[in-house]
């Protein structure tokens, strides 16, 4: 019988991260960026929870265009930003995370299939958000090292499914701009992609 593989230390948190980051050109900053958690274990219990900055390089955006932290249990979805997102690539060091609203969600509905076309829609009061992931690739699976995670303190084995295209709607509007290619783990996706069976594991 082959040894198992076992990662040492604390499991933070395990769920689903999907994400899209947009831009209008290539070489440019980001102009919008979604990371949305379905979390099933945490020390805050269970959870979804969508960071959107509609204007990420803004710390003092216009009304129309907030910074939210969309949520059903806020003690998580600060743990998450604060842990967690504050780290990721594209919103290390934005001034944007710290004018976050958070808002309750009224409701949370993942529809399609990974395999094509994916959604996930959340409500919260007057505010409807539609995050759609389209032209699947083939789903892979890779752990990473603590020191190539984002927090540089953590195991992340992951599921991956990288996409052609995506978009993020807010009450029935399109936000401008499209992914752009990224690699990781050896594989070239985009910077939208579907993050499931997500585990963050403190090394020890």
């Amino acid at each position: 019988m082959a040894d198992p593989i076992v990662f040492a230390g604390t499991v933070e948190w395990s769920g689903e991260n999907p994400g899209i980051s947009l831009k209008e050109v290539p070489d440019g900053p980001f102009v919008v960026l979604a990371s949305f958690f379905r979390v099933v274990l945490s020390p805050h219990g269970r959870g979804h929870a969508l960071v959107l900055l509609q204007s990420p390089n803004d710390a003092s955006p216009r009304p129309e265009q907030k910074n939210y932290c969309l949520h059903d249990n806020e003690a998580l979805a600060r743990y998450l930003v604060i842990d967690f997102v504050s780290n990721f690539g594209a919103y290390k060091g934005l001034a944007a995370l710290g004018s976050l609203v958070y808002r309750r969600l009224d409701s949370v509905e993942a529809s399609g299939d990974p395999a094509s076309t994916y959604s996930e829609t959340v409500t919260a009061g007057d505010l409807h958000v539609r995050l759609t992931w389209n032209g699947l690739g083939e789903p892979f699976c890779f752990a990473l090292p603590p020191d190539k995670s984002a927090t540089g303190k953590h195991h992340m084995p992951s599921l991956f499914v990288g996409c052609q295209d995506a978009s993020v709607m807010v009450n029935g509007s399109a936000l401008s701009g499209k992914p752009v290619p990224r690699e990781i783990a050896g594989r070239n996706i985009s910077t939208a992609f579907l993050a499931f069976s997500e585990t963050w594991i403190r090394a020890s």
